[in-house]
């Protein structure tokens, strides 16, 4: 979403997403200043609207899935992502998720906040799964600090296949950012598809999560 339809969320979406679902957001100071990577754990179709009500009036992207989806709700999802400036991804698609990265790292070098679920689909019973190594290749591309996020209550008011549960009991907590110099030092230069690559992006992605699951236990 670019600063003007985030400055008009602001002002018009932000308090009313508040007043029905946000009963508590912790760590609002943690999120720096600058550019970002927003890992969140994905619990609802809410989880947009649920950070996006605390990034405005910033310009921020999401990452979201594509494939799945057929027919009138497939319209409904493209209308959504373009609304809320999502970049598509094919599961499915090996080149979806290559042009999908490459635009993710240039949106964050834009100035764009870019958030991503690591688990790269919602929770069917309401806990963690395991982290896709997307987060870390964007990381690893784009040298963004990344900002953990866990979402509570966002399950139990719109769960997979559910039906939507008006309650203002949605508790968001929001980690320090994590910079990883290490791990971006050791990534320079090492061949994309090497196997000492996959590892460093796994163990990015296994502490981003970590961390979130350190979170959501608080």
């Amino acid at each position: 979403m670019n600063k003007t339809g985030a400055t008009i969320c602001k002002i018009l979406l932000k308090p009313a997403i508040e007043k029905t679902f946000i009963n508590k957001i912790r760590g609002e100071k943690n999120i720096p200043k600058g550019n970002f990577i927003l890992a969140a754990n994905h619990q609802s179709n809410l989880d947009h609207i649920i950070i996006g009500s605390f990034l405005v009036p910033r310009k921020f992207k999401f990452m979201g899935q594509t494939d799945g989806h057929k027919g009138v709700k497939k319209i409904l999802v493209n209308l959504f992502y373009g609304f809320f400036g999502v970049i598509p991804l094919d599961r499915g698609s090996s080149k979806s998720k290559k042009t999908a990265i490459q635009k993710a790292v240039e949106a964050i070098k834009k100035g764009y906040v870019l958030g991503i679920y690591p688990e790269g689909t919602r929770t069917r019973t309401g806990t963690l799964g395991e982290a896709k190594p997307g987060v870390a290749k964007i990381f690893l591309a784009s040298g963004a600090p990344i900002v953990p996020i866990a979402i509570k209550g966002a399950f139990e008011l719109f769960p997979p296949h559910g039906k939507l549960k008006i309650k203002r009991s949605i508790e968001v907590r929001i980690g320090k950012p994590i910079y990883f110099k290490k791990e971006l030092k050791a990534g320079q230069g090492i061949p994309y598809r090497s196997e000492k690559y996959q590892n460093l992006c796994k163990k990015i992605s296994e502490k981003v999560m970590s961390k979130i699951s350190e979170l959501s236990k608080k």
